[in-house]
């Protein structure tokens, strides 16, 4: 694995055809959970038209998501993607944990700029909502590789910010 990275990922790249847009090498390792961090929203993304998913230190809680081997020549593709160049997300490792009971060193992406206010996802304020566009890309990852039943729920259970206009994704991500 000298030539290649574990990517964790909780957001739009759970998707297949998602992540392999800028990152072609990508192939999936397994599933794993990110503990002692939640799932949360807050900058605004001009691409999906509604806030981006984020990882937020919180003891006791976790996230679950995909692990995602890259080749280390789509390093700066991936870092490009999530913005790290204009202050968006910032890249660290974290040790993720599979399903068998794995540790697993990954890079994984965080906002640099973190709620103010810890609220549950169910009662995100109308600026923190993802777009439904955003959210079914989530969630049609999450089915496709297998994410544990109770957390796919409580991601079906997140308020969208009803946009219904056209996104600057060139794919047709929208659920059938």
């Amino acid at each position: 694995m000298a030539n290649s990275f574990l990517y964790f990922a909780y957001g739009s790249n759970l998707l297949t055809k998602r992540i392999r847009i800028n990152n072609p090498t990508a192939i999936k390792k397994d599933i794993g959970r990110l503990k002692n961090f939640r799932l949360d929203f807050i900058t605004f993304s001009k691409r999906w038209h509604g806030a981006a998913a984020t990882i937020v230190p919180t003891e006791n809680s976790h996230v679950w998501g995909v692990i995602w081997e890259i080749d280390n020549s789509n390093m700066s593709d991936l870092d490009e993607q999530e913005g790290v160049a204009d202050k968006i997300y910032f890249p660290m490792t974290v040790d993720v944990e599979t399903p068998n009971g794995t540790s697993l060193q990954c890079r994984v992406y965080q906002q640099c700029k973190n709620p103010e206010e810890n609220v549950t996802t169910e009662l995100l304020p109308e600026e923190r909502r993802p777009s439904p566009l955003y959210l079914n890309t989530i969630l049609s990852g999450a089915r496709e590789n297998g994410l544990p039943h109770e957390y796919i729920q409580f991601l079906q259970s997140i308020p969208h910010n009803g946009y219904s206009g056209e996104s600057e994704i060139s794919l047709p991500l929208r659920e059938q």
